[in-house]
């Protein structure tokens, strides 16, 4: 609450965040209004997003493990596979970790579909990754997140915060939009939208926290229901100087769009 201290803390912690590298921890760096705003904050000697090869090549981990807050997307995934849904679109899924990760744990369906959207960096490193691991060819890619019309699924995990667009503002602009919605570690601020940096360690990213209320009415808007949610303590985003802005949690949801 000093001026000059918190001054003094902030350099000092500008540096730290500048100098950040290290992939066993993500830094987060100011509050900004609008994504373009968060992304001028990054400084010009770090790379930004995720479409270069250093970030192409993250979580190839990840294609072979699930985690405690997978097991919600599970359950919901292998109902909507059991009741008739066959093409699911994965909305910043990577070089495709979940389609990898979950198929030892539920069974697909022989007609499945599983689209990744991403950027053109990750989608090349996803091709090539599938060359060898995707027996079954039923893993596809796109730059283009229109091509969500018309599937049965949209899969987001842990990616919505990254996106210049909301969720809403996709499904608003598609023709025949998703009958189901299965989203996980979403960033959800109780009252206030906003934007952060986040660093890490090989890349900046602006990052998008969306307000409770805004998040559910917008897609309430659109005709969607909800029907699960759930938390993700182990997820949080702590903004040094910016206590009521920072989380302790992340949220997932199942909606369904009303006939």
């Amino acid at each position: 609450s000093i001026p000059f201290v918190r001054r003094m803390l902030e350099a000092r912690y500008e540096r730290r965040f500048r100098a950040h590298v290290s992939l066993m921890e993500n830094l987060y760096r100011g509050v900004y209004s609008s994504f373009s705003e968060a992304t001028a904050s990054i400084p010009p000697t770090r790379a930004v997003g995720y479409d270069n090869s250093t970030s192409a090549e993250l979580y190839r981990d990840r294609t072979r493990r699930v985690f405690l807050y997978d097991y919600p997307m599970m359950l919901w995934l292998s109902r909507l596979f059991a009741s008739g849904s066959s093409s699911v679109f994965d909305l910043g899924g990577h070089i495709g970790i979940a389609y990898y990760a979950y198929r030892r744990c539920i069974d697909y369906p022989d007609t499945l579909r599983w689209q990744v959207s991403d950027v053109p960096g990750v989608n090349a490193a996803g091709v090539a990754w599938a060359e060898t691991h995707d027996s079954r060819n039923r893993l596809t890619f796109t730059a283009n997140p229109a091509d969500a019309d018309g599937t049965d699924i949209l899969f987001a995990a842990g990616s919505l915060q990254y996106l210049d667009y909301t969720l809403a503002d996709l499904l608003g602009s598609l023709r025949n939009p998703p009958a189901h919605l299965l989203l996980n570690s979403v960033p959800i601020h109780m009252s206030t939208s906003y934007f952060t940096v986040q660093n890490m360690g090989v890349t900046c990213c602006p990052y998008r926290i969306t307000s409770e209320r805004e998040f559910m009415d917008g897609l309430k808007a659109l005709g969607y229901r909800l029907h699960d949610r759930w938390e993700n303590p182990d997820r949080r985003c702590l903004i040094p100087f910016h206590p009521a802005h920072s989380l302790d949690r992340y949220y997932g949801f199942y909606f369904s769009r009303e006939a």
